[in-house]
């Protein structure tokens, strides 16, 4: 038996109270940076936030207009998360890269400063071969292996590396503070199609990249406004499938999926398998008091007007999630078929109107203070 005296019981308390510190990774996070991380815990306790990539550099027919985005357009309020990528950060000329660091500086500032929140995605060009992003048969190297620790192209991931860090620094407020930001690296790595692929990755590799570039990022570079996301495909099953190249709990702040085959690809819903990926996570994320986020979804086109409150909202609200957001993919210039978000008599408009008026989903409008500890639902 054991007694719990005054002295044990606040041992108990602190050491409690220390694992949800140990949660966030980065304990020199910036205080926003902190306070974003336990106001979207808190947020997905009752409520989702509602987030489109690139919503504000680009939507259906026009781009870089001031303050505007197609779901503003449709409900008069921005999505609560906004998706950029760090694509052009590499394999591109150095006029191109200030280039794109300077657009995407403006849009950081700009979201913070409306209090709306970055998730950013890596479509990381690959360092040793051409090929872009993509693994492309013929051109492509393996190259994790290559920018790990030890291998040929290391320091030349790590000057990549440096030009990340450069923009989080930089990406600095009127009041001072740099604005925190959701980085999400090498996403949907169970998949074939991107050269950091299970196909063209090992285990080991794989882990072995990411815990260097967490690493080097926060304690070597300083950079310590950003939330780290893991995000597969949906190309799993079970919580051992799901943390198969899982890095560590100290590498790790958000789990995510992107899945858009369950949810509406070629027009084949299976929700039910898709709902129960979405809860294998969510209930991983509450085990390790970590984030959870449905970080890529949507189908493409939206030819089902129903799709929002009928399939979407349905699915997030079961089961007892535990999800901070939902992110759709983006609205592109000119394609007429290629958009995830409705605008301005899309067919979806009137049922993405009513997902918006739901009390269970939150844009930006509905947020106040989500960087500081006085946030409140």
């Amino acid at each position: 038996m054991t007694f719990i005296t005054k002295k044990n019981a606040l041992l108990f308390v602190c050491l409690i109270a220390g694992h949800f510190l140990l949660a966030q990774i980065d304990k020199n996070a910036t205080k926003e940076t902190k306070n974003l991380y336990k106001n979207l815990k808190t947020i997905s306790k009752k409520h989702i936030l509602f987030g489109h990539q690139h919503a504000l550099e680009y939507g259906h027919g026009w781009s870089n207009e001031p303050n505007r985005s197609d779901v503003k357009s449709v409900t008069g309020s921005h999505p609560a998360v906004i998706g950029i990528d760090f694509s052009d950060f590499s394999g591109r000329s150095k006029e191109q890269i200030e280039n794109t660091k300077e657009t995407l500086r403006k849009n950081v500032i700009a979201t913070y400063e409306r209090g709306g929140i970055t998730t950013v995605s890596w479509h990381f060009n690959n360092p040793a071969s051409e090929g872009g992003f993509y693994w492309k048969d013929g051109i492509s190297t393996a190259s994790m292996t290559l920018i790990k620790p030890g291998g040929s192209h290391h320091e030349q991931y790590k000057e990549i590396l440096k030009t990340i860090a450069d923009f989080a620094h930089s990406v600095k407020a009127k009041d001072g503070k740099l604005s925190p930001m959701i980085f999400r690296p090498f996403h949907e790595f169970d998949g074939d199609w991107f050269w950091w692929g299970k196909a063209q990755t090992s285990r080991e590799d794989f882990i072995a990249v990411w815990q260097f570039t967490v690493s080097y990022l926060k304690d070597i570079l300083g950079v310590h406004n950003f939330i780290y996301a893991f995000s597969p495909d949906n190309r799993f099953n079970s919580a051992e499938e799901y943390l198969e190249r899982y890095p560590g709990d100290e590498y790790v702040d958000m789990l995510g999926m992107d899945d858009y085959g369950d949810f509406g690809r070629d027009g084949k819903y299976d929700v039910e398998t898709g709902l129960k990926k979405l809860k294998i996570f969510s209930d991983l994320a509450i085990q390790k008091e970590k984030l959870a986020a449905f970080t890529e979804t949507g189908l493409e086109s939206i030819p089902n007007e129903k799709w929002w409150t009928e399939v979407l909202l349905k699915t997030l609200k079961s089961d007892n999630l535990q999800l901070s957001y939902v992110l759709v993919w983006r609205n592109d210039i000119a394609s007429p078929t290629h958009y995830y978000a409705p605008f301005p008599g899309q067919v979806s408009e009137k049922d993405f109107v009513k997902f918006y008026d739901d009390p269970f989903t939150l844009f930006e409008k509905d947020i106040k203070n989500i960087y500081s500890s006085k946030f409140k639902i």
